[in-house]
């Protein structure tokens, strides 16, 4: 019965099944795969910055057209037409655009570097995901504490009981 102990059939008010460590995985392999799984994250956050990065590039060039437009209005055709052949559409490195840059490290980190850490947690944790925040949560709530609780589903806001 989830959510229940099996000894006494009292609500248990710790982690679930999926979020606890497997028999016999070392304190020393919950911590590596925590390392691992850190590191993913920031590379996850580093991808962010790459997609801000090609997002930024790509509305500048695209107001390069209004630049140029507008450079022809004010009477400057010989500036409009350096600004449309020197920098409109040029590439951010030679022979790429951004788009390019996101595919290549897409392609030769993060998916490697996300395949590897998915097998990792696969092989040495039975596929349990977030083991040491999952130990860490646990070791610092206040168990029995209604703003404290374990899971979704024994916190009393969202399963409708009393709020204490």
């Amino acid at each position: 019965m989830s959510g229940h102990n099996e000894r006494n059939g009292q609500p248990d008010d710790g982690p679930d099944r999926r979020h606890r460590r497997p028999e016999g995985v070392s304190d020393e392999t919950v911590e590596a795969l925590g390392s691992l799984s850190k590191a993913l994250e920031t590379t996850e956050r580093a991808r962010g910055h790459l997609y801000s990065f090609h997002q930024l590039t790509g509305t500048a060039d695209l107001e390069l057209d209004r630049a140029v437009e507008l450079l022809h209005k004010a009477g400057h055709p010989d500036w409009a037409e350096t600004v449309r052949t020197q920098v409109l559409g040029r590439n951010v490195i030679p022979g790429h655009w951004t788009f390019q840059i996101v595919e290549a490290y897409d392609r030769t980190y993060y998916r490697p570097f996300r395949e590897l850490e998915q097998a990792a947690v696969e092989e040495l944790a039975d596929g349990r995901d977030h083991l040491y925040e999952a130990e860490m949560k646990e070791a610092r709530r206040t168990a029995g504490h209604p703003h404290h609780t374990a899971r979704p589903d024994t916190d009393p806001r969202i399963t409708g009981g009393d709020d204490g």
